[in-house]
């Protein structure tokens, strides 16, 4: 089934159940932001909590981070939060964030990051499917990401690109089939369809998988991924959103 109708069918059986909603804890100093945001969740089945969760709910969480500029202490809170509630989807909300520390928050166990210059519509939509298990990486962050790759790459003169030796070392151990899985990895393709693209089993991508996971050192499909964006010269995807398996 073509992934955009699950999807929808999903969203639709939760808008069809008024019993459902997704306690949202706000995590924002700014009195007048959170205010802001408050207003823009109002409406939607993310229902922020005034009140401090002393126990995991049973029913879905989502931590909502806002900060200006992402940089010291946000993987500690990120940790944090998932400490407090391991099963909670976190997403960080900023107007920018350093590739370094993407990456270090995304170990942390973050699960989506947001643009404060998303409109209303596209930012409820990305929250949504982080609540459905994706991992969801806004295009502005995700092209800043490949500028980063770009500029730790060396061009010779020959044109060929030369990477970190490191990076080099660990793509060498790569076979033809896991670099294609990557490929696929990048574009937020399930091993599902990766399978079916690749004519093999599903059984058979999930075994290259962790081959792959062990070789760059990666504690995810999405870690994985986001390595092989800066490492194998892929292109950016627009709007990077991994498939949950």
């Amino acid at each position: 089934m073509n992934h955009d109708v699950v999807y929808n069918e999903q969203i639709l059986s939760i808008a069809q159940n008024a019993s459902s909603y997704v306690t949202t804890v706000l995590v924002c100093q700014n009195t007048l932001i959170r205010s802001g945001i408050s207003h823009i969740l109002s409406g939607t089945y993310f229902v922020v909590s005034d009140e401090t969760l002393e126990h995991p709910s049973e029913l879905p969480i989502l931590c909502l981070i806002h900060a200006d500029q992402a940089a010291d202490g946000l993987s500690e809170t990120v940790q944090g939060l998932k400490a407090q509630w391991p099963s909670a989807r976190v997403v960080l909300l900023t107007e920018r964030i350093e590739p370094v520390a993407m990456m270090q928050a995304f170990q942390a166990g973050l699960d989506g990051l947001c643009s404060t210059a998303l409109g209303r519509e596209p930012l409820i939509k990305a929250l949504e499917l982080v609540m459905l298990g994706e991992t969801y990486i806004a295009p502005a962050f995700t092209f800043s990401l490949a500028d980063e790759a770009s500029r730790l790459q060396q061009i010779r003169p020959d044109g060929a690109i030369v990477v970190g030796p490191a990076a080099t070392a660990v793509a060498n151990t790569l076979s033809p089939r896991e670099a294609q899985i990557l490929r696929h990895l990048t574009q937020g393709a399930s091993n599902k369809h990766i399978a079916r693209e690749l004519g093999l089993a599903e059984a058979t991508i999930k075994v290259h998988l962790k081959a792959i996971l062990r070789k760059v050192r990666a504690a995810n499909r999405t870690q994985a991924a986001m390595w092989a964006q800066q490492h194998m010269n892929l292109p950016a995807n627009d709007g990077f959103i991994i498939a949950a398996e």
